[in-house]
């Protein structure tokens, strides 16, 4: 079956255009998903607008928007209103720029999707601008509006296609200041910044998607399946908790130091000198 594409239109670059769809590359839907209950009678239960005030419901047709300007005081805004906000869209993803790969900081990455050709005459055009961009590493940034506002994409080659990754505004961008404010300006040297590089040396790997599994996700699937055996639901434990230890003394365990020099000193103990012979020990004469 094939995906169901988010948003069909044309990419263009300069004069060169073809037609082509996003689809969503990282999605939630196959996480397990509840309903909320009703304990006593066991059906669901429905969500439902009422009034602050009054408590009474309040019909579809009568939900309006509202952006509150003070305590209880709200401009309030009629669909018509707001869907006339919405800007025009002429279903082109326009590339303006081509940038460095790592030209963007990953904070402004929001959510990637496949970008691929919808008609087979569009397959040159579409392979034309994806190895031009691979051939020269880069990566390209366009616009279009994308689910009623203008948005911003990172386009890059990905395999036999494209990879348009949607970028947050500005102003959704928090100052990193804001957290880091209180983190001291420390200097690390000395045996304590060999031991962590060791460490991180000795860590080095690769990233392998498969070995990192959702706990969450595996944990509710089997209470979900105990449930239905009928198997007794068993508490679980709180880990133990480590105690807090000196920083270097726990850079040197992570290390193996400690560990290292045990084992070097009791080969030592064992390895008897060369050349040596045990001799029983004589008893000691009386002082006359």
């Amino acid at each position: 079956m094939a995906p169901r594409a988010n948003w069909k239109g044309y990419l263009k670059v300069a004069e060169v255009s073809c037609p082509v769809a996003l689809y969503t590359a990282a999605s939630t839907s196959e996480r397990i998903a509840f309903h909320t209950i009703n304990r006593a009678t066991g059906h669901r239960v429905h969500r439902q607008f009422v009034d602050s005030e009054t408590g009474k419901p309040v019909e579809k047709e009568d939900q309006v928007k509202g952006y509150e300007v003070g305590s209880e005081d709200y401009v309030v805004l009629e669909p018509e209103e707001v869907a006339a906000a919405v800007p025009e869209s002429d279903k082109t993803l326009s590339i303006s720029a081509f940038i460095a790969c790592g030209d963007i900081d990953d904070v402004y990455f929001d959510k990637p999707y496949y970008l691929a050709p919808t008609k087979s005459h569009a397959e040159d055009a579409f392979a034309l601008i994806r190895e031009g961009m691979r051939k020269k590493k880069v990566a390209a940034i366009a616009r279009t509006v994308l689910f009623r506002r203008v948005r911003t994409l990172l386009i890059r080659a990905y395999e036999d296609g494209l990879i348009a990754t949607t970028l947050n505004f500005d102003y959704e961008v928090r100052s990193a200041e804001e957290a880091f404010d209180g983190v001291p300006d420390l200097k690390i040297e000395g045996e304590m910044l060999e031991l962590a590089e060791h460490i991180v040396k000795t860590k080095r790997g690769k990233f392998d998607p498969a070995k990192f599994d959702d706990r969450y996700e595996t944990a509710l699937a089997e209470l979900v399946k105990a449930k239905l055996e009928g198997k007794k639901i068993e508490p679980r434990k709180e880990p133990k908790r480590e105690k807090v230890v000196d920083l270097m003394e726990a850079l040197r365990q992570s290390a193996g130091v400690h560990a290292k020099k045990a084992k070097a000193t009791t080969q030592a103990k064992k390895k008897p000198t060369r050349g040596a012979k045990t001799k029983e020990a004589s008893p000691r004469r009386k002082a006359s």
